[in-house]
């Protein structure tokens, strides 16, 4: 009886633990990052107004809250700036995203149904791209597709192209980048979704008189859907967000919200225009998370 209090007792602080881990690194930093965005611009240090301090009484706190305003957030709706670096963001993301999903779930798929030995080393060379630093590997794409690089050479010795093709600074290069760096966010749910299924499922699918193509999309598809909505989450959440890939590969013609966020608040110093574009980009991300969490319970509800 002891043995049980006292374990319930621990339970209850560990549940504890992940609430503080939480509000510490989430809830405490947005709240600077709203505050930010509510406040104005101003050439000061820290760049905006107003600012709270402890000595200023419940007078100067009530005189600053009563200075915020929602400017910033009506700015992002009014200028074409915020509005298209956001659809253009999210086009990518969709794009880069089906791309991703066509192309890693025969890998996946492929992984799991090799012998258990075969399965292991399939694992380490999805991940071996990972022990390399990102920039790295970005790098290396620039100098494969830069005027003289690998890729130009190949083609001029083969005779398939007369000239060296412009391959830089195009958003087919930026989709190349994505879909190289992200590859495996996608492969490892859905691999990991797919090695659990029982195989005995399709024998029975078979016996009952099913093809192969019609048991893969009665069962297996059906049963790889989790896998296909953590994969899915892993890949469009960051490429919505994402700078270094487009501000090195793609051109400038159009700019994703990651390079619009880095332009208002280094170049710009525009803290509050910058925190008020991380806001919505946040709410916008939240949106896919929180339909995907209530589909998983309806489907926790119906077992």
């Amino acid at each position: 009886m002891i043995a049980r209090r006292l374990f319930t007792a621990l339970a209850r602080r560990a549940a504890i633990a992940p609430l503080l881990w939480m509000a510490l690194l989430f809830l405490v930093p947005f709240g600077f990052v709203l505050k930010i965005s509510l406040s104005q611009t101003a050439l000061a240090q820290p760049p905006y107004l107003p600012l709270f301090a402890w000595t200023d009484g419940i007078a100067g706190w009530k005189a600053a809250l009563a200075a915020l305003s929602l400017d910033n957030f009506r700015l992002l709706v009014s200028d074409d700036l915020y509005i298209d670096s956001y659809l253009r963001s999210l086009v990518v993301a969709l794009i880069s995203t089906a791309l991703l999903l066509a192309l890693g779930y025969p890998v996946a798929y492929a992984m799991a149904r090799l012998p258990p030995r075969a399965q292991g080393l399939a694992m380490m060379l999805v991940i071996v791209p990972f022990w390399t630093s990102f920039l790295i590997r970005i790098y290396a794409w620039i100098n494969i597709l830069q005027h003289d690089g690998l890729l130009n050479q190949i083609l001029l010795a083969l005779h398939i192209v007369s000239a060296p093709v412009v391959w830089l600074s195009t958003d087919r290069t930026m989709y190349l980048g994505i879909v190289y760096s992200y590859l495996p966010f996608m492969i490892l749910p859905l691999y990991a979704t797919l090695a659990k299924q029982d195989g005995a499922l399709l024998e029975a699918a078979s016996d009952l008189g099913s093809s192969r193509l019609q048991a893969f999309w009665l069962v297996t598809f059906p049963l790889s859907l989790p896998g296909i909505g953590a994969g899915v989450l892993l890949c469009f959440i960051p490429i919505v967000g994402e700078f270094v890939i487009p501000d090195l590969l793609a051109g400038s013609d159009s700019m994703m919200i990651g390079q619009t966020l880095w332009l208002e608040f280094f170049t710009n110093k525009d803290w509050p225009v910058a925190s008020a574009i991380a806001i919505v980009l946040l709410v916008l991300l939240l949106l896919p998370l929180l339909v995907y969490d209530r589909l998983q319970r309806r489907q926790l509800e119906a077992r």
